[in-house]
């Protein structure tokens, strides 16, 4: 069962973390035959579940934290469950479409795994995906590159290496398909990285080990390069997809 990184900052991830975009969603869509159910897994508070009802009739939205859950916004097509990835709740050859955002990392096992196998129809689709560092201007780029690496790195779980890796060899046992590109691209003010950094697990884990904020220390480096924090940077975040489908 996955390690709960994020129940102790939930509200705090549901304001700050990047949305996904639109493409994604209406590609996945188009990449099922039909779109009647949907189970999104490790939810968190809704961000794919929100954009999946768009596209199927009936999402089932999962979550190992009660307090992730309660972030997350109704909808009429959305049933929420607290429940771990290795136990869905639904029914055997059920499911259109598994997605797991940003979370496959944490729980890519052979329960997982058969589980899924378990719930999806003959040719449904498997997707996870994941987005590592930021980027942005070059000065910028610096900075969060040794913040991560020096600064926060010794508190990311080991988990992390897969995403450091672009899912590289994470255990996957699906046949790959082809997928199109997409990335994140947000403009932001200076406290809106400084609120999305502070939800890092490696962030929180260096807060409780050393009551210290270490963004703190980095407002003050961010501010040479960022003079007015009110102003607006291009923040981009690429995306590494990687889909399967049952024979």
């Amino acid at each position: 069962m996955a390690t709960d990184h994020f129940s102790g900052h939930a509200a705090e991830y549901a304001r700050a973390r990047p949305s996904y975009p639109p493409e994604l969603f209406t590609w996945l869509a188009q990449a099922c035959p039909t779109r009647n159910r949907v189970w999104d897994c490790a939810t968190g508070n809704g961000q794919a579940a929100l954009a999946l009802a768009d596209h199927f009739q009936h999402v089932h939205a999962t979550d190992l934290s009660d307090k992730q859950l309660i972030e997350a916004p109704p909808h009429l097509r959305i049933v929420y469950l607290t429940a771990p990835a290795e136990a869905s709740g639904l029914a055997d050859y059920s499911c259109d479409l598994v997605t797991v955002a940003q979370a496959l990392h944490w729980f890519c096992t052979e329960d997982f795994y058969a589980e899924v196998k378990r719930v999806l129809k003959p040719g449904g689709l498997f997707a996870a995906w994941t987005y590592s560092l930021l980027r942005g201007e070059a000065d910028l780029n610096e900075i969060m590159g040794d913040f991560y690496t020096h600064t926060v790195g010794r508190y990311w779980p080991p988990e992390r290496r897969w995403v450091d890796l672009g899912y590289r060899d994470i255990p996957f046992p699906f046949g790959d398909i082809a997928t199109p590109a997409f990335e994140i691209r947000l403009e932001w003010t200076l406290s809106d990285l400084l609120a999305y950094l502070r939800t890092w697990s490696a962030t929180q884990r260096c807060i409780r080990e050393t009551g210290i904020d270490p963004c703190i220390a980095l407002k003050q480096r961010l501010e040479q390069i960022w003079p007015h924090p009110e102003s607006r940077k291009t923040i981009i975040w690429p995306l590494v997809l990687r889909c399967g489908r049952l024979p």
